[in-house]
This record gives C-alpha cells, sequence and structure tokens, in this order.
C-alpha cells in the first residue's frame, strides 16, 4: 500500500508537459486537495505518516517499513506544500504584498554558476605532487635514407595536428578569460539590515553630533560628506526581510490587540494547515525524526537498544546468508536502505523549515526551537564528523539488482543469483570474483553519489537555518569544535555544499581567535570569494559587540516567550477571542441577551443549590428600588 501511494504521489508530482498536460494539472490539484484532507479522524495522511514514525520509535510499532513511510512523508509534503521554485515564487508575492522588494537572487543559480574552490592541501599532499628531476639521456638513432620518403606525408599531419591543437587552445583560452571577468564581481549583491543602519548612525552621532536619537533613520544633520555618501550606500543595500515586518506585525497586534488584533487576517496556505495540524505534536514528531536519523547516520554504532531500521530487509534467521556473496550483498542493501532514509529526513526538514518560516517567521522558530533542544546540532556535527568525501563518493548499489540499470542494459550484465555457492572449485572462483566485484566496484574520478551529496547540502542547510543570527547557537558550534568538521567537507569539490560550509565556519569566525584565522588564510579568502557580504559586519575580526560573552540564555528566553504567545493567540482551542486580557475582554451589557444565554452548571452545584440561595441570595441585603431606579436611567 504504501508504495502504490508512493508511485501515485510521485507520478502526480512529476506529470507530463504535453497534450494532456490541463487533465494532469487538474487531477493534480484534486489529488492535493485530498491529501490534505482528514483520512483517520481529524488527521490527514501526513500527520497519520508522522504518527507512524513516533510509534516506531518507542517501540510500539517496531514492524513499520521505516524507508518507506519517510519516502512517502516527504514526497507527500513536498507535493502538498511545494517545491523550493514555487516558494521562491510565493516569498515574493508575500514581500510585494507587505510593500517590500522582491528578492532576484536565488541560491541554485547564483551557486551553478560558481567554480567550486579546491581545499587547502596538506603537506603530505604538497609533497606528492612536487616535480620530480629525471634523467635526460638523449640517444642517437642512425638515419635511414629510405624512410625520408615516407616522412612528408607525417609532417603533413603533424602540421594539422598543431593547426588543430592551436585551435583548440585559442577556444580554451577565450574560455578561461570570460570565467576570469566573471569571476572578478562578486557572486552576491551585498545587504544591509535595519538594525546595522541604525547602529552605524548612533555611533557617527555620537562621534560628531555628541547625542543619539533611537529609531531615527533618515535625519543626518551635523555629519560630514563622506559619512553622507556611506549612508547612501548603505541605504542603497539595505534588505528588510519578510521575517522582519511578520515580527513586527505580531508585536503590534499584542500591544494594541482591540484593532490590530482584529484585523489580522490569517492565510489560508497548505502550509499554515499543516502547521495547524503537527502543532500539538511537534516536539514529538522531531525527535523522532532525529531518533532515526541517528540510527541510520554512518558514524553511529550498533548499540541493542537502538531501533532497527533493517527489519524489512533481513530475513527470517533460517534464511540468514550463508555464503560470502550474499552476506555482502545484504550488507550493501542496508547501507543503501540507510542512505535512503538520511535522504528522506533530511530534505523533509529542510522544506518543512523553509516553508514554515515564509508562512509565518514564528511558525519556523517553534519548529527550530524543538529541534535544538533535541540535540540536532550536534547531531548533524556527527555525521559530518567522518570521511564525508569518502561517503560522497561512495556507490552501495548494486546494478545487477538495480531496476532502472536492468531495463536500460536489458541483460548485458548477467543476474545475480545464489547458484554461485555450487560445489566444485569453478563455483568457488565464480562466488569469489562476484563478492569481489560488490566490495570493489570500479570508481571515476568526479563520480559521486547524488543521493549521499543530495543528504550533506540538505543537512549543511538545515544547521545553518538552525543557527542563522542566533549567537547562542553559533557559541555551541564553537564549543562543539564544528571549524574542523566543516573544513573537512570543503573537500567535496561541489559550490553548493561549499557555500553553506563557509556559512558556518564565517558565523563562528570571530570567536575563533586571531591564531586560526591567521592559519586559515585560505579559508578565509574563500569566505570572502563566495559567502554574501554584510555591510559593517567585521565577521573576520574579534571585535564587534556579538562577540562579547552576553547572556545568551535571555535571548533564547525572549524568543520561546513570543514564540508561545504567538501560538496561543493563533491556535488556541477556544479562538482568538480568549488570549484578551480579562480587562479588555469585549462585555455584553444587553439584559435579553444574557437572559437568555445557556450557563451549564455543574452536578455539585445542583445539589447544593439551596445552600447557594441561603448564603448568596436571601442573606444578602438588596436594594430593589435603587436597582430599578439604576434600570430605568
Amino acid at each position: 500500500m504504501l508504495s502504490l501511494l508512493y508511485i501515485l504521489v510521485e507520478t502526480a508530482r512529476c506529470f507530463p508537459h504535453g497534450d494532456h498536460a490541463e487533465g494532469w494539472a487538474k487531477a493534480r490539484e484534486h489529488l492535493i486537495q485530498e491529501l490534505q484532507e482528514p483520512i483517520v479522524g481529524e488527521d490527514c495522511l501526513a500527520i497519520l505518516l508522522f504518527n507512524m514514525v513516533t510509534k516506531f520509535c518507542s517501540s510500539a510499532a517496531p514492524h513499520y517499513p521505516m524507508r518507506k513511510v519517510l519516502l512517502l512523508l516527504w514526497k507527500v509534503v513536498l507535493l502538498t506544500l511545494g517545491p523550493l521554485p514555487e516558494l521562491h515564487k510565493c516569498k515574493n508575492e508575500l514581500r510585494e504584498r507587505h510593500g517590500l522588494a522582491p528578492v532576484t537572487e536565488e541560491t541554485a543559480t547564483v551557486c551553478a554558476r560558481m567554480r567550486a574552490s579546491s581545499p587547502p592541501m596538506s603537506a603530505a599532499d604538497m609533497f606528492d605532487q612536487m616535480p620530480r628531476r629525471r634523467a635526460s639521456r638523449k640517444s642517437l638513432a642512425p638515419k635511414d635514407p629510405v624512410a625520408g620518403e615516407d616522412q612528408q606525408p607525417n609532417q603533413q599531419q603533424q602540421q594539422q595536428q598543431s593547426r588543430r591543437n592551436q585551435a583548440r587552445g585559442d577556444l580554451l583560452l577565450q574560455q578561461q578569460l570570460q570565467q576570469q571577468q566573471q569571476s572578478r564581481c562578486l557572486h552576491w549583491r551585498p545587504k544591509v539590515s535595519e538594525r546595522d543602519l541604525e547602529a552605524y548612525l548612533q555611533q557617527v552621532r555620537a562621534k560628531f553630533v555628541g547625542f543619539r536619537v533611537q529609531g531615527d533613520l533618515t535625519s543626518l544633520a551635523g555629519l560630514p560628506a563622506p559619512i553622507h555618501e556611506s549612508v547612501k550606500v548603505l541605504r542603497q543595500n539595505l534588505y528588510v526581510s519578510l521575517a522582519e515586518m511578520q515580527m513586527r506585525q505580531e508585536r503590534d497586534i499584542v500591544s494594541y490587540p482591540l484593532t490590530k488584533g482584529r484585523a489580522e487576517v490569517i492565510p489560508d496556505t497548505p502550509a499554515e494547515h499543516l502547521y495547524r495540524q503537527m502543532m500539538p505534536h511537534i516536539p514529538q514528531y522531531m525527535i523522532a525524526l532525529l531518533k532515526v536519523l541517528l540510527a541510520a547516520a554512518p558514524t553511529s554504532k550498533p548499540k541493542t537498544e537502538t531501533i532497527n531500521l533493517a527489519s524489512d530487509l533481513l530475513p527470517a534467521a533460517d534464511g540468514m546468508p550463508q555464503t560470502l556473496v550474499q552476506s555482502l550483498r545484504l550488507s550493501v542493501d542496508v547501507n543503501r536502505h540507510k542512505e535512503v532514509i538520511v535522504k528522506a529526513i533530511s530534505a523533509l526538514l529542510l522544506l518543512l523549515l523553509k516553508h514554515f518560516k515564509v508562512n509565518h517567521v514564528y511558525q519556523f522558530e517553534y519548529v527550530s526551537q524543538h529541534l535544538v533542544f533535541a540535540n540536532c546540532i550536534p547531531l548533524v556535527l556527527k555525521f559530518f564528523n567522518q570521511n564525508i568525501l569518502s561517503y560522497v563518493e561512495s556507490k552501495n548499489n548494486i546494478s545487477q539488482l538495480d531496476f532502472p540499470a536492468c531495463v536500460v542494459r536489458s541483460g548485458e550484465d548477467s543476474m545475480l543469483t545464489s547458484s554461485g555457492a555450487g560445489s566444485g572449485a569453478v563455483s568457488a572462483v565464480s562466488a569469489m570474483s562476484e563478492a569481489e566485484a560488490l566490495a570493489q566496484e570500479p570508481s571515476f574520478p568526479g563520480d559521486f553519489c547524488w543521493r549521499n551529496l543530495f543528504s550533506c547540502v540538505n543537512l549543511l542547510r538545515v544547521l545553518n537555518k538552525l543557527t542563522k543570527w542566533k549567537h547562542s547557537r553559533t557559541m555551541m558550534l564553537v564549543v562543539f569544535k564544528s571549524a574542523p568538521i566543516l573544513k573537512r567537507a570543503l573537500k567535496v569539490r561541489n559550490p553548493l555544499l561549499q557555500v553553506y560550509a563557509l556559512k558556518l565556519i564565517k558565523a563562528q569566525t570571530k570567536y575563533m581567535g586571531r591564531q586560526w584565522r591567521k592559519i586559515n588564510m585560505t579559508t578565509m579568502s574563500a569566505i570572502y570569494e563566495k559567502v554574501r557580504h554584510r555591510l559593517t559586519d567585521d565577521w573576520a575580526f574579534a571585535n564587534d559587540l556579538d562577540a562579547r560573552p552576553w547572556d545568551f540564555q535571555a535571548e533564547e528566553c525572549s524568543l520561546r516567550s513570543a514564540v508561545d504567545r504567538f501560538n496561543q493567540r493563533r491556535y488556541s482551542a477556544t479562538g482568538p477571542a480568549a488570549t484578551l486580557p480579562d480587562t479588555l475582554a469585549p462585555v455584553d451589557n444587553n439584559v435579553s441577551s444574557v437572559l437568555s444565554t445557556q450557563v451549564t452548571l455543574t452536578d455539585h452545584f445542583k445539589r447544593n443549590y439551596q445552600h447557594w440561595l441561603e448564603q448568596e441570595v436571601f442573606s444578602a441585603p438588596i436594594n430593589w428600588d435603587l436597582v430599578l431606579s439604576s434600570m430605568r436611567t
């Protein structure tokens, strides 16, 4: 059933663009609506799959095929929420509604134009690449007078070959010149936030004028002309994020609940529906996903108490592999099984974080907080604390068992069977050859596994989302000594992976010290070339105010209180009116409506009704004339 649902969802997601494109589009929209509707009770298919993951991790249902569940969950979320290019368009539409300029740069397109930088070489690599001196001994060969006649056509061929080589050399030189011209400018446009602009104006006003003006970003009275030019450049690169506008709007709603709160329009988006259903159980969902990711990581050690991810792969006790070929085949299949699980979880986490951040920043912060509380940061660092280059280049695939490869090649290679375990020397030799073919598949230079590279890039992006502009979480990277781990990830020559690894290194550079920056100048140069610049950001020095040991716990607590206030106001069980204070709650002054309201009385009150009349009604002196006169007026 899971496989059929996966094929259905994946076919609808990749519908063909041809003669029947309109029919496919209508069917796709109808399927998306059905996936968002409740299936069991009030839960949709995505929530049902999330509950299956939590039951599997709590050992309530250890028989669930977790690889198929996670793959289906990833594809369902991808189909209902939309891929990242559609998210980019949705983000620009929301920015236009808030009066902001659209974002023209997209990470994938910008990184596609980048050239992967080479990692700094070690001393052993530099010694191996040194040119060695060779003996230049010339040998004199006797000349053959008969061979002189055959040298003329050879000379003509050499001249033609030299002309071709010269033409190819000119073409390569022209391409190199074009690449140099493109690489003369930075890949990213620099940005400045309103906070940075205000801090800069406060600094120059205190220096030249002698006083500070809070919240003023326009007046430049008393400042010299060079300061005017610098402020002009800062304003040209000023960038106001959608998250800042949403946080500002939320502060206005909290400050003015009767006016701003009533005028709020909650967007009717798939991300909003998914968050509304996930919100009560987001901590359990995040912990379950990270548990499965920890069990599927290649650096995790097998323990008896960990969850068994390969339960649907391992045969019964009487059907365990008996030969070397079968055992190697099973181990390769288990490794591929875990790699697919890591790919699905990393893509799912990235999709949830990015879509929730566009929908509302506090939804993103709520999910990211629970990921941090579940030790997601040290888990991702533990995943990268390995030979990441060999992990990316590893090929845990059996070509004979690969269905697309078998269809394409149509029987070029013989199918792997258990007949190689027969008796005789010939069977033993064939079994050993098959085992060696499984253990040592040919790898070509520059060849890598897209699945593992995809997982590594997604995990780095998730880590960057969790730690961006969060100084307490950046200090966690410093405490866990992530700089050497991220530097080893730079050995993978992929621009997108290198950009996110360099972003994480840049965030903690100011905390590393002068000696570290002096040793890692190659990494600093790569950061300057590939990562976006923030004007007025002294990331390469330790003189920034953010580098001082502030109380980061207060920052996390204030953020958590704001997120809890947002969830209580918007997603409380009794509606938005329940979040108003008692002094601001609306009062019904109509006597008819008050008397017609249905009041639910408890059983205790009904049993003690006579005592209540004696104590609260009959014994209390009431001036009915005064009450009637006040009602007449």
